[in-house]
């Protein structure tokens, strides 16, 4: 593989002069963390004194981390309903700051038979174009009896190889395993097909034929057929593996007033319950909430209920890049007598000079991934995500997030995002919410500016008795910091106090544009996001982030 070249803010060999002011800012962030250089490039290794410094100490005692922002959902030629070529994916990817990206393309049996291996040749000659960008080679699986996964394995000799295998063992497509109504007579047997697959990648990685592979759920709510206890079966299946879902989805431009129609819902969520859906969701879950997914925008719901659990389930956002809004680029003309079952590639864009129908951003342009690592690679960003240390922003809102809880009896750094701090009963604890303000105008023009801090509190019970569940009532927004004005880096002190019993805390916030009661009420979430009206969903005006959970553990 190439030689692997640090981001240009984490490189000392970039002058300054020659940032942005985002990468200038973020480069702040990176000195901060103490991670700058060598530190950032070798890790530990490099720096014993800093690796010195992270051992745990009683109440918990992370390391520094700098966030390399991600889009874990990226479509090229080699997907049969996409536009573009790596070379086009990859440098807007850069144009808009991204430090990781998969491309995870549609499984079907030109793909598998044909597009993998040549997909494969393109990433290569990716990695070796972009040597500051980390390029994963993915998969959009078709889930037996539900609905897409982004699946996607550490660089090495197997990657490909354990991609097509699993594509033609596995996907409910190729299968014809697509079944999953209730009481249907194949139902049963697809949803075991599910675990069974995960359970396999588990063991791919446990025999080190591949050094690492992830799993997450994507667009959970589109369509209505991800089901609770489906969620939580593929979780339990391998939990280091199926490590979480989008809580935002992509198509986030599908309902720019004026441009696809009356009737366009952010995330092209304009789906209504069918056969295949599962009966216990409600008809508002279909749609998006600030463009986030119900199951994530819902506070006391699906997400809260598994986090309620106490085991971690990651979120992430993404672009789901497949035809990009206002875009002039379209498909190319098929050879005669060839299609994608034959060849497994679209042929490559031609540009019209005229905008193109499409639903998407750019990777990076608009949604982004931020996962906490200590050193730079791909086994960094992937053992990030398994982690949990996630936060998700979209339109740029924020530059930097560092979230810790800590003891106010211990002088350590505590805990952050995903991770667990053992306290006793009554003991007085402090969130730390440290904030980097958007130091430039977004792609829009537009200079973010965050309005205010939610903090979510939720009881952690144990694993639940209906598999089906979905709520979480004793999740509720506890306090709301009003931060309109603040610039640069600022740090926000929120008291906290371990009561009888476990708990979580996520963050969430917004532009303060658009707010609304929570689905759940006002008494559970009194400003939360709240639906757009059909095709009036400027995504630029209603932007939000949110974080994964830390867990506190109340041991007595």
């Amino acid at each position: 593989m190439t030689e692997q070249q640090l981001p240009s803010w984490a490189d000392p060999a970039v002058s300054p002069a020659d940032l942005d002011a985002q990468g200038v800012s973020r480069r702040g962030l990176l000195r901060r963390a103490g991670l700058f250089g060598a530190a950032f490039a070798l890790g530990s290794a490099a720096t014993p004194a800093l690796a010195a410094s992270r051992k745990r100490g009683p109440g918990g005692d992370d390391p520094h981390l700098a966030y390399l922002v991600g889009d874990h959902h990226v479509h090229s030629v080699y997907s049969h309903d996409a536009k573009y070529t790596f070379s086009q994916q990859a440098r807007a990817a850069a144009e808009y700051g991204l430090d990781w990206m998969v491309f995870n393309e549609h499984s079907n049996f030109g793909h598998a038979n044909h597009g993998a291996q040549l997909e494969h040749a393109e990433i290569v000659k990716a990695r070796a174009e972009n040597p500051r960008q980390l390029i994963f080679q993915g998969l959009e699986w078709y889930i037996p009896a539900a609905e897409h996964c982004t699946v996607f394995a550490a660089p090495g000799p197997h990657e490909t190889d354990l991609l097509t295998r699993f594509e033609l063992a596995y996907d409910g497509k190729l299968l014809g395993y697509t079944e999953g109504s209730a009481g249907a007579a194949d139902t049963a047997r697809n949803e075991a097909h599910a675990v069974k697959a995960i359970k396999w990648l588990a063991e791919q990685r446990r025999s080190g034929y591949v050094d690492d592979v992830l799993v997450i759920a994507n667009h959970p709510l589109r369509l209505g057929i991800d089901s609770p206890h489906e969620l939580r079966n593929w979780r339990d299946a391998a939990p280091e593996i199926m490590i979480g879902m989008e809580g935002a989805p992509g198509a986030q431009g599908a309902a720019i007033p004026g441009w696809r129609g009356a009737t366009s819902i952010r995330g092209e969520y304009e789906n209504k319950p069918s056969a295949q859906s599962w009966a216990g969701y409600p008809t508002e879950a279909y749609v998006t909430y600030g463009g986030f997914d119900w199951a994530t925008a819902t506070v006391g719901g699906l997400w809260d209920s598994m986090l309620a659990e106490g085991g971690l389930y990651s979120i992430t956002t993404n672009s789901d890049n497949h035809r990009t809004v206002f875009d002039t680029w379209k498909n190319g003309d098929w050879p005669a007598g060839q299609n994608f079952d034959t060849t497994g590639k679209l042929p490559d864009p031609v540009n019209t000079d005229t905008p193109q129908p499409g639903s998407d951003f750019w990777p990076g342009e608009f949604s982004r991934t931020h996962v906490g690592v200590t050193r730079y690679g791909y086994r960094s960003v992937m053992a990030g995500l398994r982690a949990g240390r996630v936060w998700v922003d979209h339109g740029h809102l924020l530059d930097g997030l560092d979230v810790r809880v800590k003891r106010d009896c211990d002088p350590g750094r505590g805990v952050t995002l995903g991770g667990r701090l053992r306290v006793r009963k009554g003991e007085k604890l402090t969130l730390y919410v440290t904030v980097t303000s958007a130091s430039r105008p977004n792609p829009r023009g537009i200079l973010p500016e965050l309005a205010h801090v939610d903090v979510i509190r939720g009881a952690v019970r144990g694993p639940v008795a209906d598999r089906d569940g979905w709520r979480a009532p004793d999740t509720r927004v506890v306090q709301t910091r009003d931060v309109s004005g603040r610039k640069g880096t600022y740090t926000l002190r929120i008291p906290l106090t371990a009561g009888d019993e476990s708990f979580y805390v996520r963050l969430r916030g917004s532009d303060g544009n658009r707010h609304g009661a929570g689905y759940l009420g006002a008494a559970v979430d009194p400003h939360g996001p709240i639906p757009h009206a059909p095709g009036d969903g400027d995504p630029w005006a209603d932007t939000w982030f949110y974080s994964n959970p830390v867990f506190v553990d109340v041991t007595g």
